[in-house]
């Protein structure tokens, strides 16, 4: 389903898209990517890949369970 590209329709519901953004993030497509360098790796060294996805995934949550200095008042 391509709906978040060239089929678009105001007419999708928010299960809808939630469902191709679901499948885009379980089955990337690397011969249309947003990250070049991501897409090869997915293809040349999957394990690798999932690697630094977990990776950066963990560094962001970490990142945003940290107090944010920007809005402290002190």
């Amino acid at each position: 389903m391509d709906i978040l590209q060239r089929n678009w329709s105001p007419t999708y519901d928010v299960c809808a898209i939630l469902t191709s953004i679901r499948s885009l993030l379980n089955d990337p497509n690397p011969n249309s990517p947003a990250n070049n360098e991501a897409a090869k790796l997915f293809v040349e060294n999957r394990r690798l890949y999932e690697s630094k996805v977990r990776k950066l995934v963990e560094e962001s949550i970490i990142a945003d369970q940290l107090p944010n200095d920007s809005n402290d008042t002190e």
